[in-house]
């Protein structure tokens, strides 16, 4: 092997026997390469501290190797990189810095950062890059303390990778424990905290105002002569020095700034203690007074009067207000309105509970009543209060401690735990109080709302403490029950032979040997192990009397023997598991129990009125309130049984346990729901209130809500049970009054008439509602009425104390029955009536609706004279029916009845007119329903029936079918038949039957079981409804004969010009062509009159439809086209001779005139045709 040294030659590496490497057992490592050092620095400070170049040589010195090569070899394991910056007295000149390399760290304002370089192994390899043999670490210097760089070391850097380690490698929870990591961890979170914790600890910087040196010699040489200082012990060169001047700006400003660096200190107080946030405030307050101590001096004067002088307002006038010190001292001094006197000493300083309970009513106290004169922020006070809570935690823990709470007796450990529960039930209160003051101060500064809300930090200590209590009351309730006082050791030795005592007692050393307060991560889970170790054993104790236990109540023969046996060891049930091992059995008989008492329950929620015993009581005659009471003391016996039976399955004070507790409070409340003395007491108060005596009128009137009036019986229906209800609580052992005694007996005697008379005129009162509801039978029930309300005004004038008279006067008295009966008579006459009444209401309700069925359906019916008979029929039984059962006022009903039934025939009639109407004026175009048969056929059947009536269509719809008119030529004649008058009579009779279907009804009457005088009256009125005819109020009734007159002019008018055709037979040729002449004029004008003509004959069509009739003109229409054919040739021909021999006249004066014009010359044409024209 070779290697280069520093001349460039190349020797052999040997050992010291000058034997080669390879010969040697042991390779010797080869020495490292300064240089590769070197070079590894210059491409790694530059980014690493911002170094420049030039700056780096400084880093190079004479003792660079030999450090270097140390660091190399095993002995040295860091070395550092430390930046420092020069100091100069030029201040504006730019920052220069220089480097050293040095094993050894020494902390100095002036090193700006350093950089350690760490081996990862015992020495550094040349042939390995050393970006893999080295840890490289920042350090941050400058700052004045060096906490928040470590924190963010180890909070950023050094712990996330432990855990990030530890959580890829996936170790179970317990291979962690045995290496210890969670102990790592907790530190790791100590360091954390604590860093965190000096980092807040702010400390107040001194602050030394600068001095020029001359203003220092002007001061002494003032005060040496005694003499105050001023500008004149100043030489008046250097007063207007510039650089002296400037010098002297340049400090004021750097006072400005050492005053603000004290100004605008603050502190996070969410961390450290509550000591470090009132000791930060107490010397704020120190450091201001110590600067403004600082600022009265004669130096600082003489060089403010300087700058004045020198007419450097700039830095004199605002050097107060940029240094921001009035402000800030203002505030400080007011925030220590609170901090002064600040109880917090009494706390830490408590050795014993008492003392930490009346340090937190202290510390509050002062807190509450100084947050309303201090202007400390809600937002502070906040995190203060915790602070406060976590050195209560502290403090409380070191108390109780002290104690060793596993050790202590029962009494004493007892008596602690319920001290510190109170002790955390104050820290409650107190801030219940505080949280008031601060939500009243908020209010009153105005402030931005914030929750208020504190996060205790002990309580994870409450929550244990108060578990750890529960606990050992467990335990000693075993531990007292497994003692020879109890008599069970014999119980538990006859079975496995256990000492129950001492197992017991060897389960509770376990709990011993721990920190039972420790309620941090690693505590908790030792506690969590010691718990379950402890409960092991006592399960194994527990084990043997369960198994005692379930023998003796597997061989209980019934349930008694199982009751037995729970009285008897009724005190080991307060373990869970001894308890559960036999809840099958304590569940069984329990349940059973629950399941009567759930059935009494549901018994009672039912309530008396729906039970089946409320029935029972109505068949013996027992009234509601005596039978609820018999009913609710029966219950309550049943409830009774039941709890006893409950304390013998659970024993003496089952009450105290959850379930039966939970029984116990139910049963309790039942029985409250199960009193009933306050049922009589009631009723008591309802009786006395109510005014109960017999007396009074035998009506009374009552004034409805709504309004209104309506009649009553003047009698409480309470009264006809009083006496039932007073015999029955007497034998229940009530004290009834005398007075409601009485009362009792009035009532016997006049409830018979009483309940006669309320259903009476119950009965009367809702007939009245049917007349009232039912309009119109008014009147045929007005007879019977008027009998009811005669009868009430004899009522009127009756009293109760007539019937109670009478029943007290028949039994000494026997002459007195006659004479007093009538009251007895009223009662049964006016029932009587009052059932008459309804009987003819609901009979006449019920003829009336079918009446007015009938009337409704006369609107919708068919329009037939059937249909309208059928239900005019209908009508008038009713009314015959009424007459007969000799219902009054049946004349004046029938008439207004009648007008109702003309209103709806009137309305009928006037839409049927429209209807014909519509129908009757209908054009073939529009006619999309008519019968398609051929006009032939139709024509054929109107032949074979003229007079029948046309058909009805459903729902009052009609279709008039056409009348044929037919053209016909006979004899050489043309006539139309039928005549046209035909179709008048027929249209005219048609509407006549349309009407007469309504108009012929007959009309209802009232009087048709009447006889004598009421005959000839009845021949004198209409029977029938043709008077309708005269009650239209428009031409509703002209307008059909008008469509009729229409139409048949219509049709005058067309069959007239076939009638023109009759012409063609009269006329003879040669008068037409004498009257026509020699006028071609006169010729050319009758053939274009011929052709137009033609078109009302010359069609393919054979008939011509006007909606209700249709004239036929096939017969007649070849006929005359034959004629008009033979006219129209003789014309036409006649008419071709008189042409051609005009033509040939015209001809002939044409070629006359032509051979004139050509045997005239050319030139006398032209000279002549000058003169003729």
């Amino acid at each position: 092997m070779a290697a280069t040294n520093g001349n460039g030659s190349t020797t052999l590496l040997t050992n010291s026997n000058g034997v080669l490497p390879h010969d040697s057992p042991v390779d010797a490592p080869p020495p490292f390469d300064i240089s590769l050092f070197r070079s590894y620095l210059l491409s790694l400070l530059p980014p690493a501290l911002g170094a420049l170049p030039e700056e780096l040589a400084s880093l190079f010195d004479d003792e660079f190797d030999e450090r270097v090569t140390r660091f190399a070899a095993e002995g040295g394991g860091v070395i550092y990189v430390v930046k420092v910056k020069e100091e100069t007295e030029a201040e504006d000149a730019p920052p220069r810095y220089y480097y050293q390399l040095t094993p050894q760290l020494s902390y100095s304002p002036s090193n700006v950062t350093s950089l350690a370089l760490i081996k990862r192994g015992p020495t550094l390899d040349p042939l390995t890059p050393l970006a893999t043999q080295l840890h490289i670490l920042n350090l941050f210097g400058g700052d004045e303390t060096p906490y928040e760089s470590l924190h963010a070391v180890v909070s950023c850097g050094v712990k996330p990778w432990f855990d990030a380690f530890v959580g890829a490698r996936g170790g179970g929870k317990d291979g962690d424990t045995k290496m210890g990591i969670p102990m790592t961890k907790k530190k790791f979170a100590e360091l954390e905290l604590s860093l965190l914790h000096l980092q807040q600890n702010v400390e107040i910087p001194e602050t030394h105002l600068i001095i020029h040196p001359a203003i220092q010699r002007a001061v002494e040489q003032a005060q040496a002569s005694g003499q105050r200082p001023n500008i004149s012990h100043i030489p008046t060169k250097l007063l207007n020095d510039s650089s002296f001047l400037n010098t002297l700006h340049g400090h004021v400003n750097s006072w400005i700034k050492s005053i603000q660096a004290v100004t605008k200190l603050t502190r996070d107080v969410s961390s450290g203690t509550a000591s470090q946030e009132i000791n930060f405030w107490l010397s704020l307050e120190r450091a201001l007074e110590g600067i403004e101590a600082q600022l009265r001096s004669e130096e600082v004067n003489m060089v403010m009067e300087c700058l004045r002088n020198a007419k450097r307002f700039h830095a004199t006038v605002s050097f107060i207000a940029d240094t921001g010190l009035n402000s800030s001292t203002d505030l400080v001094h007011k925030y220590n309105q609170l901090m002064k006197d600040f109880p917090l000493n009494e706390l830490l300083s408590a050795t014993d509970l008492d003392k930490i309970q009346e340090s937190l009513v202290l510390i509050f106290g002062h807190i509450n009543r100084k947050l309303k004169l201090s202007p400390y922020p809600i937002r502070r006070a906040l995190p203060l209060v915790e602070a406060i809570s976590r050195d209560f935690n502290d403090q409380l823990l070191r108390v109780l401690t002290s104690h060793r709470l596993p050790y202590t007796p029962y009494e004493t450990f007892d008596r602690l735990l319920s001290q510190t529960m109170t002790i955390f039930r104050t820290w409650d209160d107190l801030i219940k109080e505080f949280t008031n003051v601060a939500r009243e101060v908020t209010r009153k500064r105005s402030e931005k709302f914030i929750p208020i809300k504190v996060l205790p930090a002990h309580a994870k200590l409450q929550e244990r403490t108060r578990y750890l209590r529960d606990w050992r009351k467990q335990h000693e309730q075993l531990a007292v029950m497994t003692g020879p006082t109890k008599g069970l050791g014999s119980v538990t030795k006859e079975v496995g032979g256990m000492d129950m005592e001492e197992e017991v007692k060897e389960a509770y050393e376990v709990i011993k040997r721990i920190d039972v307060l420790d309620v941090s991560v690693e505590g908790t889970e030792i506690w969590v192990a010691a718990e379950n170790a402890y409960n092991e054993r006592v399960a194994r104790v527990e084990n043997q009397i369960i198994a005692r236990l379930r023998d003796r109540l597997g061989t209980a023969r019934n349930a008694n023997e199982m009751f037995r046996v729970f009285s008897k060891f009724n005190a080991l049930f307060v373990r869970p598991k001894i308890r559960g091992a036999i809840q099958e059995y304590q569940t069984q008989l329990i349940d059973s129990v629950k399941e009567d008492i759930k059935r009494l329950h549901d018994k009672f929620k039912t309530q008396y009125r729906f039970s089946e015993a409320y029935h029972m009581s109505q068949m013996r005659d027992l009234p509601p309130i005596a039978g609820a009471i018999i009913w609710a003391r029966q219950i309550e016996r049943q409830l009774l049984t039941y709890m006893k039976r409950v304390e013998d399955v659970l024993g003496k004070g089952w009450e105290l346990y959850a379930e039966g507790q939970k029984l116990q409070s139910e049963s309790t409340a039942f029985r409250k729901k199960l009193d009933t003395r306050p049922v009589f007491d009631a009723w008591l108060q309802d009786i006395n209130r109510r005014d109960m005596a017999v007396n009074g009128r035998l009506f009374e009137i009552v004034r409805l809500r709504g309004g209104g009036f309506q009649l009553a019986v003047n009698f409480d229906p309470q009264t006809i049970t009083l006496f039932k209800e007073v015999r029955n609580l007497l034998w229940l052992n009530f004290q009834v009054p005398h007075i409601i005694t009485n009362m009792a007996k009035d009532a016997k005697r006049v409830y018979p008439h009483a309940v006669s008379l309320m259903e009476t005129v119950r009965t009367y009162g809702q007939t009245l509602d049917l007349v009232e509801h039912n309009q119109g039978i008014e009147w045929l029930v007005a007879e019977y009425r008027n009998e009811a309300q005669r009868m009430v005004a004899k009522g009127m004038g009756i009293r109760w104390d007539y019937f109670v008279n009478q029943y007290d006067t028949a039994r000494f008295v026997p002459g007195a029955d006659g004479r007093d009966n009538r009251h007895i008579q009223f009662v049964r006459e006016f029932a009587s009536v009052v059932s008459v009444l309804q009987d003819k209401t609901n009979n006449v309700i019920d003829l009336y609706r079918d009446i007015l069925r009938a009337v409704e359906d006369l609107a919708t019916c068919a329009y037939t004279h059937e249909a309208f008979s059928e239900l005019l029929s209908k009508i008038q039984a009713a009314i015959d029916r009424l007459n007969l059962e000799g219902y009054a006022n049946l004349e004046h009903w029938v008439a207004e009845l009648d007008k109702r039934i003309e209103e709806i025939l009137l309305q009928r009639l006037t839409h049927i007119i429209q209807v014909w109407c519509s129908e009757f004026d209908r054009t073939d175009d529009g006619d999309t329903r008519r019968d398609p048969l051929p006009l032939r056929d139709v024509a054929n059947k109107r032949r074979a029936g003229k007079g029948a009536r046309e058909e009805k269509l459903v729902e009052g719809n009609m279709t008039v079918k056409p009348i044929i008119h037919e053209i016909r030529i006979q004899n050489q004649v043309i006539f139309l038949d039928p005549p046209i008058e035909y179709a008048r009579s027929t249209w005219i009779k048609q509407l006549h039957d349309w009407l007469g279907v309504i108009c012929r009804l007959r009309r209802i009457q009232s009087s048709r079981y009447e006889i004598g005088l009421q005959m000839q009256r009845n021949l004198a009125a209409e029977t029938a409804y043709t008077s309708l005819l005269t009650h239209f109020s428009d031409n509703t009734l002209e307008r059909p004969f008008t469509l009729i007159e229409l139409k048949v002019q219509q049709l005058k008018d067309y069959v007239a010009k076939w009638l023109q055709f009759q012409s063609l037979w009269d006329l003879e040729a040669e008068y037409v062509f004498n009257r026509l002449g020699d006028s071609l004029a006169h010729w050319q004008q009758l053939l274009t009159e011929i052709k137009k003509a033609r078109s009302t004959f010359d069609t393919s069509e054979t008939q011509r439809s006007f909606g209700v009739c249709v004239v036929d003109y096939e017969q007649v229409q070849a006929r005359v086209n034959a004629k008009y054919d033979a006219w129209q040739r003789d014309i036409l021909s006649r008419f071709g001779v008189k042409l051609g021999n005009a033509m040939k006249e015209m001809h002939a004066a044409i070629l006359k005139a032509r051979n004139e014009l050509e045997h005239h010359s050319i030139e006398g044409l032209v000279g002549g045709g000058s003169r003729r024209f």
